[in-house]
């Protein structure tokens, strides 16, 4: 099932002089499926993710989610289906360190849809799945560093979202605490998300389905070395 289409999207940020920072973007997300895009300082991984997030619009081109054209929808739709259909782990996690992991969790599902009556289920649920279930009443900035990737990973798919999207999700971590947190991203592809993997480490290439570059704002496949059509 495709969660997503990206159909010739260009970005351009009306700078002096201004900056071309998708050129020509076409891509398909299926659902289940893990995808990382490499890309060094510059490449235009930020742009692409803030594109595919939902948090940023394109200067031409199309981006279908779940069936939707987004450049349709009001920003309040796309507020909705982000806070609903997404998921975010970024390598700075931005737990809210003064609240408790369970009261972090409260924030991502106070935006959602998702039922009042649901969330004690869920978050027992995804704590035990991430392996937090005894920090539950600790505040997020008692935990160490991989803990609290793993309470950002938990925010994220607490929704039970149809895309995850990691921005260098691993960058801060251990090697150790590194493949937990891809252990994580696996386990969730097998219940039917989608995970994108925005990094510049080619190691991340053996733990996905399928590995693309960004190079000068445009999108080539790793197999083929030819720009996604």
């Amino acid at each position: 099932m495709r969660l997503l289409a990206v159909q010739d999207v260009y970005k351009t940020y009306n700078v002096d002089p201004p900056v071309r920072a998708l050129k020509g973007i076409n891509f398909e997300l299926q659902m289940g499926e893990r995808v990382v895009v490499l890309g060094k300082s510059g490449s235009g991984k930020s742009t692409f993710l803030n594109i595919i997030g939902l948090l940023d619009q394109a200067t031409t081109g199309t981006v279908e989610f779940l069936g939707n054209d987004t450049g349709a929808l009001s920003r309040r739709e796309l507020d909705q289906l982000r806070a609903d259909s997404l998921g975010f782990v970024f390598q700075e996690n931005h737990v809210l360190g003064h609240r408790t992991v369970i009261e972090n969790l409260h924030v991502k599902l106070g935006v959602s849809s998702v039922p009042t009556a649901q969330w004690p289920h869920r978050i027992e649920q995804v704590l035990e799945q991430v392996g937090l279930g005894h920090r539950k009443h600790s505040h997020a900035r008692l935990l160490s560093g991989g803990e609290k990737q793993r309470l950002a990973v938990a925010r994220a798919i607490i929704t039970s979202p149809k895309v995850v999207l990691a921005d260098e999700p691993t960058g801060n971590l251990d090697d150790e605490n590194a493949s937990r947190v891809l252990d994580l991203f696996d386990t969730q592809a097998q219940l039917g998300s989608a995970i994108v993997i925005i990094t510049h480490d080619p190691r991340m290439v053996a733990r996905v389905d399928r590995a693309l570059r960004l190079e000068d704002g445009r999108l080539v496949d790793l197999d083929s070395q030819e720009p996604q059509r």
